[in-house]
């Protein structure tokens, strides 16, 4: 279903995403990460579901619907490595940043900090160009909120 989104996400030298695809690819890197430890929890679900509608402006269904195909995506998508360094080659840099404090909201949503996370966060942070101290900061906001 998305053979063509992802041929032009990981093109080598891939143009700006729309709006809409950015969105996309995002929000299935969302579900990539809250499906990393294993448990792809109804939390997670729910946060994927408010970030999306917040960062977005969209209605609840309109954020149900984009997590789904974030979720489709995600399970077509190639390994992480590439998958996330495609979406920096393709995205703006603020909203990669951005990105990367939804993701903590995800990896906290269920008051865990778990290894695996952590360590996949890391990672996909450095793959989005993202450095550790803006990571950091993003973690930090995120836990003053919750």
């Amino acid at each position: 279903m998305f053979a063509d989104f992802l041929r032009r996400l990981t093109d080598p030298e891939p143009e700006q995403l729309p709006d809409t695809d950015a969105r996309l690819a995002l929000t299935a890197l969302l579900v990539r990460v809250a499906k990393s430890d294993g448990d792809y929890a109804d939390a997670e679900v729910s946060r994927i579901d408010r970030i999306v509608a917040k960062r977005y402006d969209l209605s609840p269904f309109e954020a149900t619907r984009l997590r789904r195909e974030g979720e489709q995506l995600e399970a077509e998508a190639p390994d992480t490595v590439r998958f996330t360094r495609a979406i920096k080659d393709a995205v703006a840099y603020e909203e990669r940043e951005a990105v990367i404090e939804a993701l903590w909201d995800i990896v906290l949503a269920d008051g865990e900090r778990d290894e695996e996370e952590d360590s996949l966060l890391r990672m996909v942070a450095s793959f989005l160009g993202v450095n550790d101290r803006d990571s950091n900061l993003a973690r930090k906001r995120v836990e003053a909120r919750l």
